[in-house]
């Protein structure tokens, strides 16, 4: 029996649903660390749990350092120490090397996780990527928007799903967004003009084994900035024909640059209007905002549960692309609560044969704070086209009322 630990600060519905997995495999006894008490799972899932430490910061590596060495003098030799929130990957690295658990290590875990140095590993790797500096004062950031020009895009260094990350457009909004910057550092970056998109790995022992590619409708810093618009994310059936043959090649290359061994990784890039690529940034972790189930259904196969497999035990069957799947974020219009879902019998009745997951935005509900919104669609269909339109008229006839 292998002893594995999952830690998460919270249990979000994406974090019960890993926990569930990975507690219910064969072979393996389960551990958990989290900020969040044991009384919150259901009792099926508390029933497979092997051990537990509830601690005040998942983040703190000294703690997390303790739990786990808690957990191993109780169980046995930790086998995996695993993770799927972007903020833990790093001190959970710093676990790994303290406790002798094999993995990804610190060193690797940073370049995923500061994306300025990810950046200059790019720069010097020949990688194509947006033009990026991280500073630490108003003067250096002015500096480099004197030689890089408006528009700019500023986020934290080590930021995830485009949280604090602004467009600015003048000297006057930079300084703004750097004053809502968490901590003394930002990462300005030069502000890509193009479709964006993302390119989602599973890879065993340094080798890419499967790969999925996702388009964004728009690009979700668009989405933020304009509440009313519905995020769409497609997964054409066709990735691997030539048309996405430069992505491929730059994504692997990356990939190896920053050191990826086993796991999945979520990259995300851009196609300039003049043709050209440019990597935005990689997360060696599983993609959130339903990613997982868009690829799955794509596939006809357990995406988390290949993850889970990969991960634990080294092993993965590689599946073919049979669909292509498509995802609409029902975000709310206004401000307050769910108030009301409008159109859902129209999409039931026009495009409801493709749909194969949703989740319907509850009466009462508060309103989100990101670009998924209070629910979403998911279709799926052998030809790309069909899944766009079909989108497109999901987007066009539900509405998501706050108040």
């Amino acid at each position: 029996m292998r002893f594995i630990i999952y830690a998460c600060p919270n249990y979000t519905v994406n974090a019960v649903k890993f926990i569930d997995v990975l507690s219910n495999m064969r072979n393996v006894r389960f551990g958990l660390i989290s900020q969040e008490p044991l009384v919150l799972l259901s009792p099926e899932i508390k029933s497979r749990i092997s051990g537990f430490r509830q601690i005040p910061d998942v983040f703190d590596a000294d703690a997390l350092t303790e739990a786990a060495r808690a957990l191993q003098n109780e169980n046995g030799p930790i086998h995996r120490l695993i993770a799927a929130v972007e903020p833990i990957q790093v001190p959970l690295a710093q676990v790994r090397e303290r406790l002798g658990v094999e993995g990804m290590n610190v060193e690797t875990a940073l370049n995923f996780r500061d994306k300025d140095r990810m950046k200059r590993l790019f720069r010097e790797a020949g990688l194509p990527c947006a033009q990026a500096q991280a500073v630490t004062s108003v003067a250096e950031a002015e500096t480099f928007a004197g030689s890089c020009g408006f528009p700019l895009v500023v986020k934290p260094p080590d930021g995830a799903g485009s949280l604090s990350t602004f467009k600015v457009n003048n000297a006057a909004e930079l300084t703004t967004a750097l004053a809502a910057m968490p901590g003394n550092r930002a990462l300005l970056e030069e502000f890509i003009t193009g479709t964006e998109h993302s390119f989602d790995t599973f890879t065993l022992g340094n080798q890419p084994l499967f790969h999925s590619i996702s388009n964004y409708h728009p690009n979700p810093l668009e989405v933020m900035r304009e509440p009313w618009i519905q995020w769409q994310v497609i997964l054409p059936r066709e990735v691997e024909g030539p048309q996405y043959d430069d992505i491929r090649d730059a994504a692997f290359k990356a990939l190896a640059t920053l050191g990826m061994r086993t796991g999945i990784s979520h990259l995300e890039w851009f196609r300039r209007t003049d043709g050209s690529i440019a990597i935005s940034e990689v997360a060696a972790r599983p993609p959130g905002a339903q990613f997982l189930t868009l690829i799955g259904r794509a596939c006809d196969f357990d995406a988390i549960d290949a993850w889970a497999r990969l991960v634990v035990f080294g092993e993965f069957e590689t599946p073919k692309r049979q669909y292509a799947v498509g995802a609409a974020y029902l975000r709310g219009q206004g401000q307050g609560r769910v108030r009301a879902v409008h159109g859902l019998d129209i999409v039931q009745r026009e495009v409801g044969h493709l749909i194969t997951d949703f989740k319907i935005p509850q009466i009462g509900q508060e309103a989100a704070a990101n670009y998924e919104g209070e629910g979403y669609i998911i279709l799926r269909h052998p030809e790309t086209a069909v899944v766009q339109e079909a989108l497109q008229r999901v987007v066009s006839v539900v509405r998501v009322e706050l108040g």
